[in-house]
């Protein structure tokens, strides 16, 4: 039986959407009916159809085709800020149970719902509702991507730590090569892996700009992993 997960990420800015998009084309790849959720939101922009933001579109690019983007993103807010503090402003309350429902409808029609977070593990989604509580509410594992940059070991370590002490569990991680020019990249990876409590679960290199299809190939562990 395969399982939906929840993307998490060492900071923002690390190629949580990239790694999202690329496992869901890994996953249809493989004959997997696979679609893409970004609960939560923050720097959309403007269209005739309303409030649209571009990882969103990303997952809807790359997930089964004809699902609605209300569904993908249940939440979104024109401010490029943190979601909580977007949220507060915009006088929109975050409801978990809106979020249960756009889930629990993408679930039911397909194998495997990639869940993208925001920012990283910590940054709240309102001023009452973490990711934890969602990741818990919806039953998901979590996979974390990691961006290869001085510091990525703390910031690793730290977040596993903590999806860990937040009751969720850790079903591995992936490489995100951000820096190409990071130094003793390999001895990084090395003590990664020895020092995370959860597999690595793929290494993507760095492209600019990125090609979620072209990376696919780099997440067979992940899939089989979910699969």
């Amino acid at each position: 039986m395969s399982c939906s997960v929840f993307i998490t990420g060492t900071d923002t800015g690390i190629g949580k959407t990239t790694c999202s998009a690329a496992l869901l084309v890994a996953l249809r790849g493989s004959g997997l009916r696979a679609v893409g959720m970004k609960p939560v939101a923050s720097g959309c922009r403007e269209t005739a159809l309303g409030l649209r933001n571009d990882d969103a579109e990303l997952l809807l690019e790359h997930g089964e085709p004809g699902i609605d983007y209300a569904l993908v993103n249940p939440y979104a807010f024109a401010a490029p800020i943190a979601p909580s503090i977007a949220a507060a402003d915009a006088g929109t309350a975050i409801e978990l149970d809106i979020l249960r429902s756009a889930f629990a409808t993408l679930a039911r029609h397909n194998d495997v719902v990639v869940v993208e977070g925001v920012g990283g593990w910590a940054a709240p989604l309102s001023a009452t509702l973490m990711q934890a509580d969602l990741v818990r509410e919806l039953r998901l594992p979590v996979i974390l991507v990691v961006g290869l940059r001085l510091g990525c070991i703390n910031h690793a370590v730290l977040s596993a730590r903590a999806i860990v002490a937040d009751g969720c569990e850790l079903l591995g991680w992936i490489a995100n090569t951000i820096d190409p020019q990071m130094l003793r990249i390999e001895e990084n990876l090395a003590a990664l892996k020895k020092l995370l409590p959860a597999p690595c679960l793929g290494r993507l290199p760095t492209q600019n700009p990125a090609d979620p299809i072209a990376l696919a190939s780099e997440l067979d562990d992940a899939v089989r992993t979910l699969a």
